[in-house]
């Protein structure tokens, strides 16, 4: 931390309080963020995180309390307000234009008026001097469009964006979900970098290992109250664990030891091929978790997607209790028995603007259907059977879950898998974005699920996660399956070299 912070904050937020449809979202927070630092922001989803900064950008305004900018009161009525007093937030979905270059996406708050001159080149100039200067000249090509760009690459184009203007608070939202190790380190070059310039920094993230690597101070929320603030350096896992859901989670991973089942798989996969993955055999029984790992690229979701028929197959075959099955796309995979939970639950699981009732129904509704007509007294006492017993966090179950925070919005996905009950449950990464304590309930639910005689299918890229939950864990490199290691022989160093098997030459070295 530069000695800019050892004087006045940056950013003060003094008694922060903000209500949303009965529920208090914020209750007189306390929040200081001092030039030259990198401050944490940890908390569960609900905890108030979001609010507050959406508070921050201008897009909400609070009930009570104020803000001040270098000792400055200051009042945001919109984000444009909140950018001319310096203050960015960098969200977790960045708003892409599709169809203009990356160099227009960048530039697009800041372009000149109608009147003045402009140039293309002299706008790309400016791109790739901005490139050069953060170390993003190798992650985005200029020219490129929107629509071509990958999550991390949005990722990058949405930082870029906030820093065409000049910026003294600048907030990161759960920057690296969608970047790769390689952009995580470009990533926090340029936060140590624009904290050595002066900024205050707020970082917000559930990977506890990022945040011993990048903050000074940690700041925990709960329940929409200011729990403390730490000195990073001066704490650890354990404690900012309880801080954040007041008790110990010492027991997170609690799957039974099992014997391996015998009989039947509830899924078996032999031979199955398309442009991603490569001849796979798999087999996953009921009542087991079967853990995927993988480098990133490895091929994970791809099978996942080939399995339930959102992507073609051009080979193998696919069997649900012996019985083989044919699955031309995801409605296919559900009447044989097969649930799916991808990893992009926002764009792929979830109709946003549709209720948390509408969404837990949809995977049923054949069952609770007469003549075409729903039956609501059914349908409603279903969600409200699987709100309950998830802990759902929403003041009812007509709540838009474009509402709810992403553990509960994670939940709702489970919990439309649990009303079907299917006799195979794909869940890709589903912890992703998820804090501590709804990772503990997202696990029991596993544990619950494999008690009922479910197979289970865990994709992950937490080794932790995976070695905590699997009985069984198939490694993945280059589209195919390199090994299978049972529980009791599974330690991260035998599933990293399993997933790297591909880029070693014969002596084992990394080519």
């Amino acid at each position: 931390m530069s000695s800019d912070a050892a004087a006045a904050p940056r950013l003060a937020a003094t008694e922060l309080s903000k209500r949303f449809a009965g529920v208090q979202a914020l209750r007189a927070v306390q929040l200081q963020a001092y030039g030259g630092e990198v401050m944490a922001l940890l908390g569960e989803n609900g905890a108030g995180k979001s609010t507050l900064l959406k508070i921050l950008a201008g897009a909400h305004r609070p009930d009570s309390g104020t803000l001040s900018i270098d000792g400055e009161r200051v009042s945001f009525s919109s984000p444009r307000d909140a950018h001319r007093a310096g203050v960015r937030i960098i969200y977790q979905e960045p708003e892409i234009i599709p169809h203009v270059s990356v160099a227009e996406n960048i530039y697009v708050g800041a372009l000149p008026a109608r009147g003045h001159r402009f140039t293309r080149a002299a706008l790309r100039a400016r791109v790739v001097a901005d490139l050069a200067r953060y170390g993003f000249t190798s992650a985005l090509d200029p020219d490129a469009l929107g629509s071509e760009l990958s999550p991390a690459q949005r990722q990058l184009v949405e930082i870029l964006r906030a820093l065409t203007e000049s910026v003294r608070v600048i907030a990161f939202d759960e920057p690296t979900s969608s970047l790769s190790d390689t952009e995580v380190e470009v990533l926090f070059r340029l936060i140590r970098q624009l904290r050595d310039e002066g900024v205050a920094v707020i970082y917000v993230s559930h990977r506890m290992n990022e945040i011993f690597q990048i903050s000074d101070r940690v700041t925990v929320l709960r329940d929409g109250a200011l729990v403390g603030t730490v000195t990073t350096a001066e704490t650890d896992e354990a404690r900012l664990v309880r801080m954040m859901v007041g008790r110990d989670l010492t027991d997170m991973f609690v799957r039974e030891r099992r014997p391996r089942p015998t009989g039947t798989p509830a899924l078996t996969v032999r031979g199955l091929s398309n442009d991603d993955v490569h001849d796979i055999d798999l087999e996953v029984y009921g009542g087991e978790v079967l853990g995927i790992a993988g480098l990133v690229g490895a091929g994970r979701s791809e099978l996942a997607h080939a399995i339930v028929g959102s992507t073609p197959v051009h080979a193998g075959e696919i069997l649900v209790d012996g019985n083989p099955v044919r699955i031309s796309g995801p409605r296919d995979a559900i009447r044989a028995g097969i649930g799916f939970a991808p990893e992009e639950r926002k764009a792929q699981a979830l109709l946003m603007q549709r209720s948390v009732r509408d969404n837990i129904s949809l995977a049923i509704l054949d069952r609770i259907r007469v003549a075409r007509v729903v039956r609501r007294g059914e349908e409603r006492a279903v969600a409200q059977r699987y709100t309950g017993q998830l802990r759902i966090r929403t003041p009812d179950i007509e709540q838009v879950v474009s509402s709810l925070s992403g553990g509960n919005q994670q939940k709702v996905v489970l919990a439309r898998w649990l009303a079907r009950r299917p006799r195979v449950l794909i869940l890709d990464e589903p912890t992703r974005g998820v804090d501590v304590g709804a990772k503990a309930e997202i696990y029991a639910v596993i544990n619950q699920l494999t008690a009922d005689g479910i197979a289970v299918i865990v994709i992950s890229s937490e080794l932790p996660e995976i070695l905590g939950l699997s009985d069984r864990i198939a490694v993945m490199q280059g589209g195919r399956v390199t090994g299978e290691l049972d529980r009791s022989e599974a330690t991260e160093e035998r599933v990293l070299a399993l997933a790297m098997a591909g880029d070693l030459t014969t002596d084992g070295a990394t080519r």
